[in-house]
């Protein structure tokens, strides 16, 4: 495995399999009331850019229970913010740390922050990719389906940055994906086209929701406008009205179809109420999962820099 995880393009199927097999044991290992100590004396540091909930808390969590120190850095309390350069932050970091996970705007200031440092470096999100939400929600389908092979995944909604990382997940393990987005907001071409040039998953874009969910497995969606997007919310409120993720949209999918969503969730409009509480979804499992799954991707990181 790379230094870093900066997309999941990073990873190969291999990388994959460890981290799923890695976390499903530590949440079974954790269920049993086991603690497991593999990062005593580690200090993961927290740079943060952008609000979080659940994914500051599982990584500060993960940490915790894995017997390591999180260290929370608001960005905006940093030198950065006075325009030191990201590479002497960097440097310095390095020295202090054992590893860096890293929830901000841009990919390619995580990629100089990679560049620059000795310790691996974590994409906690980025306006580009998410890729630790798409490796716990592969999996939380993995526990609840068995396998992630011939299933079905349907996206619903924004060509956003999770969307991104399914599209680099799909390239990798051959999955079966299909996103359905309004025409102006499908995923980047830049990012298809990379998916797409490794000739492996079937991945297809439509603008028709109820076709692309026929006999899915997988619904799985996002809020219409994101952290940054605030300013669009209306006019992709007319746009996106066509694919919330409701009643009537499930019927066209397997009886036993998954309803995921990363959350926030806004009921209502991506998604309805009765679907998000509802017998097919997922939700909650997909948010614990964030918490097991930090905690392989750190397990496997940051031991290997013993």
């Amino acid at each position: 495995m790379e230094k870093d995880i900066l997309t999941l393009m990073d990873l190969a199927r291999e990388d994959f399999e460890v981290l799923f097999e890695r976390a499903i044991e530590l949440k079974k290992r954790y269920k049993k009331g086991i603690a497991d100590r593999p990062l005593a004396g580690k200090t993961l540091g927290l740079i943060f850019d952008k609000a979080s909930t659940r994914t500051r808390i599982s990584f500060e969590a993960a940490m915790v229970q894995l017997g390591g120190t999180p260290i929370f850095i608001s960005a905006k309390d940093t030198q950065i913010a006075r325009n030191e350069p990201v590479r002497d932050t960097a440097r310095v970091l390095s020295r202090y740390l054992d590893g860096l996970a890293i929830r901000t705007y841009s990919q390619d200031w995580l990629e100089e922050f990679a560049e620059f440092t000795d310790i691996p470096v974590i994409n906690a999100l980025t306006d580009l990719f998410h890729p630790c939400q798409v490796l716990s929600d592969i999996m939380t389908v993995i526990e609840i389906k068995g396998d992630y092979k011939d299933i079905r995944i349907v996206w619903v909604g924004d060509g956003n940055n999770v969307a991104h990382s399914w599209i680099n997940a799909a390239a990798v393990l051959d999955l079966n994906l299909v996103l359905a987005c309004p025409d102006p907001y499908s995923p980047r071409k830049e990012v298809m086209k990379k998916a797409l040039e490794t000739g492996v998953g079937k991945i297809s874009v439509t603008s028709n929701p109820v076709e692309a969910v026929k006999d899915a497995d997988v619904i799985y969606t996002d809020v219409w406008a994101s952290m940054g997007q605030e300013s669009e919310q209306v006019k992709r409120e007319r746009v996106f009205e066509a694919f919330q993720v409701n009643q009537a949209l499930l019927k066209h999918a397997a009886k036993d179809v998954m309803v995921m969503h990363c959350l926030p969730a806004h009921r209502g409009e991506e998604i309805t109420e009765n679907v998000l509480e509802g017998p097919n979804s997922v939700v909650w499992d997909q948010a614990e999962n964030k918490l097991h799954m930090h905690k392989a991707i750190l397990d496997v990181l940051l031991k290997r820099n013993i």
